[in-house]
């Protein structure tokens, strides 16, 4: 099989870091390459440099494509090779239609008159290549995270694509949905021949869908592991990103569920802050108990994430009904300002466009949510800001040589600890968790996973939102199930599957399904 990219001896420093030494890089055409690592490992340096987004002459060493060697100074130079690279964080205009974003850049244009009429109609047929039905006119912004991951795909396809670079494509879609988009590349592999690169820290994906696998570590190339000839089950890859293996992907935490119900949400039902007649939160009701982490789980628009963040002082949402209690007192939490005044904390699941302000200090960003603990009379104690920044840092094994480095320079899953940190520093009763892992390596994860741990033995009531099931299972005491903005299931951890799970949620789709056709 020919070999369509070689990267050769890839060294790239930034000051006080070298993020890349030596690294090497071979990717046969035709084949899905997946590279893997642990954050900070030098996965998405080393496709910003292939990508042209870190330019020639900013790195060591060299690489090929189709045999050429590539200096690229932009990333409309690899573009016009074939190469295109879709981000974890998406670059999407939120104010822009689907159809203006899909050919942004690209326009279909005779004379210098945009041809609108061409521009949707092959918007429309890209979209449904990729499986999303939506209107191409609606605007970016009122559509979910995954369904924007299914437009830059489609977006990649308007242009002469010859390899596909996905970073972390599968981090905001539940299991079902990201099945099909690892099935999607696999049909583009076998029907339009496109060489794909994934970097992923869902393992078991990598593994389905890889032919080759690069591990990286600390910047270095580790080894490449090929499927039918070597042993690529996850616990191998885990032990080739980290170095050794690991027993438990999930830590024992302590009974501490406590009889008192520190949020209870009942007949909670939220609207569409555009199309308010577009019901998202249908008549839910939920309690989460001190020391309790419960899950909750559904598919792309089941309204988990406008649950949790129309119950956060109402940062999302229109026409918003029903009761809200905290420790057994009725409470109105009518803005965020008054949300975080009253215990509850949200940590989003976009950690880049909501969660931190990245050209901030891990100082400041730490400190940002609770600053009346860190001043008096409206003056902060600089002092103060510092030791207990310092203090949260630590615990949370935040890696980075202090508290001034900037947030937008850490690596995904150092920034997720950071975003994590700056709600523990602000010492809340409740804390909705959505999707807190997304793009976070195993490694950190179990940091991550082990600080949840550590706050429910605390007492904190804590609401888990994720897409992955295996986390759900493997962290919480009880589990919701939502789908398409109704309750339609609660366990017990004990008594919960993942084929019980979506057994529910197939069976409601028949059931819908059969009521509208009736």
């Amino acid at each position: 099989m020919l070999e369509l990219l070689s990267m050769q001896s890839i060294t790239k420093e930034f000051p006080g870091v070298r993020a890349l030494s030596g690294v090497n890089l071979a990717v046969r055409e035709g084949d899905i390459h997946g590279v893997v690592g642990e954050n900070g490992a030098g996965k998405s340096t080393l496709m910003n440099i292939l990508s042209g987004i870190y330019p020639y002459g900013s790195y060591e060493g060299r690489f090929f494509f189709s045999g050429e060697e590539c200096r690229f100074h932009s990333i409309a130079d690899s573009e016009r090779k074939g190469i295109v690279i879709i981000h974890q964080e998406l670059a999407l205009v939120p104010y822009l239609s689907i159809a203006e974003n899909m050919f942004l850049g690209n326009e279909q244009s005779s004379r210098g008159v945009i041809r609108w009429d061409d521009t949707y109609r092959k918007a429309e047929e890209h979209l449904r290549t990729v499986g999303l039905m939506e209107n191409t006119h609606t605007l970016i912004k009122d559509i979910g995270v995954g369904k924007q991951q299914l437009v830059e795909i489609a977006k990649a396809l308007t242009k002469n694509v010859k390899l596909l670079i996905l970073d972390e494509p599968t981090s905001s879609l539940n299991e079902r949905d990201a099945h099909k988009l690892l099935d999607m590349l696999l049909d583009f592999k076998r029907t339009r021949g496109i060489t794909s690169i994934i970097i992923s820290h869902k393992l078991n994906e990598i593994a389905y869908v890889s032919d080759r696998i690069t591990v990286l570590r600390d910047g270095m190339t580790i080894e490449t592991l090929e499927k039918d000839k070597d042993d690529i089950t996850e616990n191998r890859i885990i032990h080739g990103m980290v170095g050794r293996d690991m027993s438990q992907r999930y830590p024992s935490r302590k009974p501490c569920v406590r009889n008192d119900v520190a949020l209870r949400a009942s007949h909670w039902n939220v609207y569409h802050p555009l199309f308010t007649e577009k019901k998202l939160v249908d008549d839910v009701s939920i309690n989460v108990r001190r020391g309790e982490v419960v899950g909750m789980y559904g598919l792309i628009g089941a309204g988990r994430t406008e649950l949790a963040m129309s119950i956060f002082g109402r940062a999302y949402g229109a026409h918003i009904t029903g009761e809200l209690m905290k420790d057994g007192k009725p409470v109105e939490l009518t803005s965020i300002p008054k949300a975080i005044k009253t215990g509850f904390a949200y940590i989003t699941e976009d950690r880049k466009q909501d969660g931190l302000i990245l050209p901030f200090s891990i100082l400041r960003n730490l400190t940002l949510a609770s600053m009346q603990s860190v001043s008096s009379h409206g003056v902060i104690d600089a002092d103060l800001e510092r030791t207990g920044a310092a203090d949260t840092k630590e615990r949370l094994n935040v890696k980075a040589p202090n508290i001034e480095q900037q947030a937008g320079n850490l690596s995904g899953g150092n920034q997720q600890k950071v975003l994590l940190g700056k709600w523990v520093f602000a010492k809340p009763d409740i804390l909705m968790l959505d999707e807190p892992t997304r793009g976070v390596d195993v490694g950190a994860k179990y940091e991550i996973y082990k600080i949840i741990n550590e706050l429910a033995e605390q007492g904190k009531a804590i609401l888990l939102i994720s897409s992955e099931l295996p986390e759900i299972l493997g962290m919480c005491d009880r589990v919701y199930v939502m789908h398409e903005g109704r309750l339609i299931a609660e366990y017990q951890t004990s008594e919960a599957t993942q084929e019980r799970i979506m057994s529910d949620i197939l069976a409601t789709e028949r059931e819908k399904s059969a009521a509208e056709t009736a």
